[in-house]
């Protein structure tokens, strides 16, 4: 039986990587959904903020997979490239016009700009070993962070620069009034037993624009680097990451690869950074160029699953919905009996936070060692495989 048109359009959306697991194919749609639906469905700005942090995360942290789990290249100039893209647009939209022209010419030159520096590194730093490529990337990394501190005139130095968005983007412009459906609300209702009408209006203004701008551009972007994993070139990086001498003598330059891979990870890095200040209207050194940035992807990337892409949409949304909401569950864990333990109450103090985060992170390497999205798939394969052998006593041909 041929498969269904609107099947074979996924598969090819998909550049023949399904997620090849039911529970993983149902975590990522509804994360989707929820993406697509969030102003909708979720009220307040912290739910706002939240649903824009995953869409540009889920990007940065998917790019830095093309490195590290596809072609085993531990940079840490990755979150350099974001801050790039981010200075470049704010920049621009500081000296011209508040306009759309203002931050296609800021993109264009972080994206030229980071195009070289990224060549530049490969070039003269791949061939080494790669402890010594990452100290090499860590080093260029602290130097380009500190120079952007010192220069107040263009940068805004420690204090940052805010944007000036056009007025088609900016929040709290325009709009009209909509109804959305309060989920959370509901389910909370629901839990306690009076679940009800949970509606609420919303301005679909400038704001909410600039969210589906956020969100039509990380699904853009996903799905191009989704085929570019999977093409020929991306096979050849696979390759190399598994026997880099055997790639090598097959007559494939290494380097070229590794070089073309780190280049167009840059680029989107840049173009993740670039949404995030337009997301944020504001850009700042501890925003885009600290090393937190670098954590929060590596652990995003390390949680959801190396080498599969769809490992960043899981670890960006469970990093992303752990930082926005445990403090306040904790907080209010602690008003509760449970404050009141010796022990557990000085540890549910809302901030308290990070160490719990550190323990859901612990907690999901020791049980997922391949990551959420590996253990779900090779979950899915062995029951495949149990499926397909044959009973016992059965004879086969």
């Amino acid at each position: 039986m041929p498969p269904s048109p609107s099947f074979s359009l996924i598969h090819r959306l998909l550049s023949a990587d399904p997620p090849r697991s039911r529970p993983l194919a149902a975590l990522l749609l509804l994360i989707v959904l929820g993406l697509a639906g969030a102003p909708f469905l979720f009220p307040g700005t912290v739910a706002y903020r939240t649903c824009s942090d995953i869409c540009v995360f889920l990007v940065l942290a998917a790019s830095y997979d093309m490195l590290l789990g596809y072609a085993s290249i531990v940079s840490f100039a990755h979150g350099m490239f974001f801050g790039i893209g981010a200075y470049g647009v704010a920049i621009a939209l500081q000296h011209l016009d508040a306009g759309w022209a203002a931050i296609g010419v800021g993109l264009a030159g972080a994206i030229a700009f980071s195009l070289v520096l990224a060549l530049l590194i490969s070039v003269l730093s791949l061939r080494v070993k790669q402890l010594f490529f990452a100290m090499v990337t860590l080093a260029v990394a602290s130097a380009f962070s500190i120079t952007v501190s010192k220069m107040y005139s263009i940068t805004g130095g420690e204090d940052g620069l805010n944007l000036n968005l056009p007025a088609s983007i900016s929040p709290g412009v325009g709009g009209i009034t909509l109804r959305g459906f309060d989920l959370p609300g509901w389910l909370a209702g629901l839990a306690h037993g009076h679940a009800g009408g949970a509606s609420f209006s919303f301005s679909f203004d400038g704001g909410t624009l600039l969210y589906y701008l956020l969100f039509a551009a990380a699904l853009l972007l996903f799905l191009f680097m989704l085929r570019v994993v999977n093409s020929p070139f991306g096979l050849v990086l696979q390759a190399m990451r598994e026997n880099p001498l055997r790639a090598e003598a097959l007559g494939y330059r290494t380097l070229r690869y590794l070089t073309a891979d780190n280049c167009i990870a840059a680029v989107i890095a840049c173009i993740a950074g670039a949404l995030y200040a337009l997301s944020l209207q504001y850009v700042s050194v501890g925003q885009t160029l600290s090393f937190d940035v670098m954590i929060d992807v590596l652990l995003m990337t390390v949680i959801g699953g190396m080498g599969t892409l769809y490992g960043a949409v899981l670890g960006s949304a469970l990093l992303g919905v752990a930082s926005s909401y445990l403090q306040g569950l904790l907080a209010s864990a602690h008003a509760t009996w449970l404050g009141r333990l010796p022990l557990l109450g000085a540890l549910l103090g809302g901030e308290r936070w990070p160490f719990w985060l550190g323990l859901l992170f612990v907690l999901s390497v020791y049980f997922f060692p391949r990551g959420m999205v590996g253990q779900l798939r090779q979950w899915a394969a062995r029951r495949r495989r149990g499926l397909s052998a044959p009973a016992a006593g059965t004879a086969t041909p």
